[in-house]
């Protein structure tokens, strides 16, 4: 394939080409025609039999509009409109005109559908590669990066035949193993892909195109049409749709309008972009540097030399459309984008060659707060009738942000770029589905399905959410085993206590049923069928019926008749990932009904549109322009050599964006001086604004909207400092039993016990949370409690067993059980060798509960097991999953409650097993202290100073201090009058299960402030 233009010769290469530039402070869509209308209007057709070839189906509506505004300016009762074929720009997608099209045209095959290839070329790579292929997603997202490389390299003209070429071939030595590597499977795979289309007697989109301009422009030369035809705002270079452009500006009626190329630019100038494509010196690249290829001119003078048309052919659109800005305003957009060694000439430019009056440039603090000062301009702005704004963003967040934020005042602005499909509701959902059946209905996709705002199975939608709720609470914790069995359990559980929850369960479930169920790699086109049916069953006819389920239905019907015809497999763990990596590059567009003068549009959808106030926001670097990538199979050097654009190219288009969007009479260039991530860069294109005012700058600081978003946003007092909570409950409230574990909270920190055991707050796990040591213990000491109730009727009763049934009851993760199972074992052993080998001592009873009166306050709690010497005196033992507490926490007055245990059991408070406690043990399952520990695990440790401690209480005096202790914190907070004060002993570590609550951080340094002060 040739890269070259193709050659135009005969009776229409005889006359000068008709090309035309439309300047940037004209507007180009109105300008285009206020100029199209008085030149090509006839007394009885009106515009009807011009043809306008545009860009983008976006641009055609943009046009469009402009007609109708020109033809309410003449207040004319009626327009014929032109004919309107769109010949694709940057977008593929973009369906080409009937007129472009022809059916008369047998010997142009078919295109092949972009899905099929899709499926197709990941059979290929598959086959390929072989062993070293890779699986699943990462297949599929290797053919879609393939089909994207070969588009690239067909659209500028380059065969499979290139990449063999000489001037590939020399460079193959200098790549990387991997850029080797990935050359050859690239070339083989399009060799094989490009026989298989002859086979089929299809060709590739791009490929098509192409050879329908060729098609159109040799028809075109051979017989000029009658009617006048004019193509407007086309900036694609591709060589094909440049020889196209190329006979339409020599055609009798023709003619070739671009968008904003500077003819002011200097001769010196114009050279230093480079020979932008044209043909090479020898050993010279084609492509200029990067700094020139990232100028906005640079694909503008690509397009010309492909044309083979000079600068000075080019003449001037003198018209100009209702949204123009001053004639300065191009020459000062023309100065901002001079290439580096131009622009040393800032220095003596004077103030009139600069001049960006109505330019005004914004700094937020954040997007939200740049969100908010756009939406009040906007607001400002539509006070002025007959005004239209527009807010041009690459960063669709920033956009939604600041639709959210119009909707305040009523204001329905439509972001016209869309949402990815796999963002709205209905592609959410699928999504979810899929989720669901990759991770065996994990709680946290369960319930994010089954909460969707779509799903109510067939229910009232509240009596659904009530029951799903319900559900949701019991699944708080780490994550359950896989499957619906464990979910069935549950929900027989909780349903003898909630009505209607088996009906709730009985429809989901059924939904479910044939997703969870599949296993292993199965064709994703039954897979698909399996999804919708589960989604219909849920949502009903709910999850077709917007715009968002629409394109969900085409996707899916496309998705699922090529899958089936090419048999894709795919593993039911991955389809979450396919479908989202496919749902990501399908725009879905809101319906129109938005403010009529209000628009928000990407970057490609703001091309040719004009408004009195143009708001360019999201200038950082990263976002406008967007990060440069690299191809994923083919070197840069490779590509560079081929003659292919580098990402740069892009950011040149980014820039021609943006100097498009300067031609307006008002400007906002907006940016924000931090994102999510963190601290932001400028923009290059504004750091270059700035620069090029110099002095000029703190006149276009936008600085009204930004300090009003900020007021919007603060209460209109100063707020009163938060002060350390003492809550001061009544004499009732305060009546309250104590648990032998909330001693702690009570002395260290009242407020935990009051928002725990007054308030009754609990807090809640996440779904699918780590396993916390509340939940380890709870685990730990259900086995030894039914281990010991096994030893009463066979003393040789094993724990590994009791083990296994346990955590298969708690639902426990097979991740988490191999983890974690090993290590418990290991403690578990060492327990029961330790108690099977007692002598002196015999376990009198296990999670037994008991209770006292102390002072009129009732005291309970249980002790997890208690041994009886042969003396009669009692052992109280607590398992601590982690470390137990050290014995200078017991002598500051904390970690009491084995001697609270100790006193209920001298109490008679756990019945039968009474008497007096002589011992008081920690039986820690961490890591083994002594190393003669054959298990690696367990070691007994006990809070009193025996042995060799230097700290901690004596024996004889721990149960007068811990009712010592327990008896004053009564009288303080139970009985007396004491508030309960956040924070109240600085040394307690205690829980921060309620710091949110109380508001810690707001007044604790605060408080650091006011006692280092008290200090000096």
């Amino acid at each position: 394939m040739s890269r070259a233009p193709p050659k135009c010769c005969g009776v229409a290469d005889a006359r000068h080409p008709q090309i035309y530039s439309i300047a940037a402070h004209r507007g180009f869509a109105d300008a285009l025609v206020a100029g199209l209308v008085p030149r090509y209007r006839e007394a009885e057709f009106g515009l009807a039999r011009l043809t306008l070839l545009l860009p983008s189906s976006r641009a055609q509506r943009i046009v469009t509009e402009a007609f109708i505004r020109h033809a309410g300016e003449e207040d004319r009762a009626g327009l014929l409109m032109p004919r309107m074929a769109v010949v694709g720009d940057l977008d593929l997608d973009e369906a080409l005109g009937a007129l472009l099209d022809p059916l008369g045209a047998p010997d142009i095959p078919r295109a092949i559908d972009p899905t099929r290839r899709w499926l197709a070329l990941a059979q290929l790579i598959r086959e390929e590669m072989g062993s070293d292929a890779p699986k699943g997603a990462t297949l599929l997202r290797l053919a879609r990066e393939t089909g994207a490389t070969m588009d690239r390299l067909l659209v500028e003209g380059i065969g499979p035949e290139e990449l063999i070429g000489d001037n590939v071939l020399q460079l193959v030595g200098d790549l990387s193993a991997h850029w080797q590597a990935s050359l050859r499977t690239f070339a083989r795979v399009q060799a094989r892909w490009l026989a298989w289309l002859g086979e089929e007697g299809a060709v590739d989109t791009a490929a098509r195109r192409n050879r329908l301009f060729e098609h159109a422009a040799r028809r075109w030369r051979e017989s000029p049409p009658e009617t006048p035809i004019v193509a407007a705002g086309v900036t694609s270079a591709a060589p094909a749709l440049a020889g196209l452009l190329r006979v339409v500006s020599l055609l009798p009626d023709g003619a070739v309008v671009l968008p904003d190329l500077d003819l002011s630019l200097s001769d010196a100038v114009w050279d230093e972009l480079g020979r932008a494509g044209a043909a090479p010196e020898p050993g010279a690249e084609p492509f200029a540097r990067g700094d020139a290829v990232a100028h906005p001119q640079y694909h503008l003078k690509l397009l010309l030399n492909r044309m083979g048309v000079a600068r000075e052919e080019v003449q001037p659109w003198h018209r100009r459309g209702a949204a123009a800005a001053p004639p300065e305003r191009s020459h000062a957009i023309s100065n901002l984008f001079l290439p580096p060694v131009a622009s040393r000439e800032w220095v003596d430019l004077p103030a009139d060659k600069r001049r960006l009056s109505n330019v005004r440039i914004m700094q937020a603090a954040n997007p939200e707060e740049e969100a908010q000062a756009i939406a009040l301009l906007v607001r400002e702005a539509l006070e002025t009738p007959e005004k239209r704004i527009a807010v041009i963003t690459p960063d669709r967040a920033l956009a939604r942000r600041v639709v959210h934020h119009l909707a305040r005042w009523e204001i329905v602005a439509d972001d016209s770029a869309g949402r990815p499909l796999s963002d709205t509701a209905a592609g959410r959902l699928l999504l979810l589905l899929a989720e669901v059946a990759a991770k065996g209905a994990a709680p946290v996709a369960l319930m994010a399905l089954a909460m969707h705002p779509l799903v109510h199975g067939g229910m009232d939608r509240r009596d659904w959410l009530a029951q799903a709720r319900i559900v949701e609470r019991e699944l708080r914790g780490p994550i359950p085993r896989e499957g619906l069995e464990p979910l069935d359990d549950l929900v027989a559980k909780l349903g003898k206590h909630a009505a209607g929850l088996a009906e709730w369960w009985s429809a989901l479930r059924s939904a479910l049923v044939p997703l969870v169920e599949s296993a292993g790699a199965e064709p994703l086109a039954d897979l698909l069928d399996r999804l919708a049916n589960a989604g219909e069953a849920l949502c009903g006819d709910s999850l077709w019926a917007r715009e968002d389920g629409r394109a969900l239905a085409r996707f899916v019907e496309d998705l699922r008749f090529h899958a089936r015809a090419t048999g894709t497999p795919v593993d039911a763990g991955d389809c979450d990932i396919v479908l989202r990596d496919a749902m990501d590059d399908i725009a879905v567009r809101p319906p129109y009904g938005g403010h009529p003068r209000v628009a928000i549009y990407g970057l490609l959808e703001s091309r040719m549109s004009r408004a009195e106030l143009v708001i360019c926001v999201g200038l950082n670097e990263g976002v406008w322009p967007p990060r440069g990538g690299v191809d994923a199979l083919l070197a840069p050097t490779v590509l560079r050599a081929l003659g292919v654009p580098g990402a740069e190219f892009r950011s040149g288009l980014s820039a021609h964006d943006l100097a498009g969007a300067l031609g307006a009479p008002e400007v906002v260039l907006s940016r924000a001086a931090r994102d999510e991530a963190g601290p932001a860069i400028p923009s290059r294109f504004l750091l270059r604004v700035q620069a090029l005012l110099g002095e000029l700058l703190p006149r276009h600081q936008e600085t009204g909207a930004i300090e009003l978003a900020r007021a919007m946003g603060r209460p209109r007092s100063l707020p009163v400092p938060y002060p350390r909570p003492r809550p001061m409950p009544s004499a009732a409230q305060r009546d309250v039993p104590i648990a032998v574990t909330a001693l702690d909270r009570l002395r260290g920190d009242p407020y935990q016990f009051y928002a725990g055991s007054i308030l009754g707050l609990r807090t809640l796990d996440a779904l699918e949370a780590a396993p916390s040591p509340a939940w380890q213990g709870e685990v730990a000491h259900a086995i030894l409690e039914r281990w010991h109730e096994a030893r009463k009727s066979d003393p040789a009763a094993k724990l590994a067993p009791i083990m296994d049934a346990v955590m298969i009851e708690k639902n426990a993760h097979p991740l988490m059980r191999g983890l974690w199972q090993p290590r418990l074992l290991a403690a578990l052993e060492w327990v029961e060798d330790s108690v099977s080998s007692y002598e002196d001592r015999v376990v009198a009873a296990w999670e037994r509960k008991g209770e006292m009166q102390v002072d009129g306050v009732k005291l309970h709690g249980r002790a997890d097991r208690i041994d009886r010497f042969a003396d009669g005196t009692l052992a109280v033992v607590d398992y601590k999953t982690g470390s137990p507490p050290s014995a200078s926490m017991v002598e500051q007055g904390f970690a009491l409650q084995l001697g609270l245990l100790g006193m209920i059991a001298r109490a008679g408070g756990f019945g039968t097993v009474s008497g007096e406690p002589s011992a008081f043990e920690y039986w820690s399952l961490g890591k083994a202290k002594d190393e003669e520990n054959r298990f690696g695990f367990g070691y007994v440790e006990t809070p009193l100073k025996l042995g060799n401690k230097r700290s901690g209480l004596a024996p004889e005096d721990f149960l007068p201090e811990t009712e010592r202790y327990l008896r004053g914190a009564i009288a303080d907070w139970i009985k007396g009058d004491q508030p309960f004060t956040a924070k109240f002993n600085p040394d307690y570590a205690g829980y921060s299960d309620y710091d949110q609550l109380m508001r810690l951080e707001e007044w604790l340094p605060r408080l650091a402030d006011d006692e280092t002060e008290e200090s000096a």
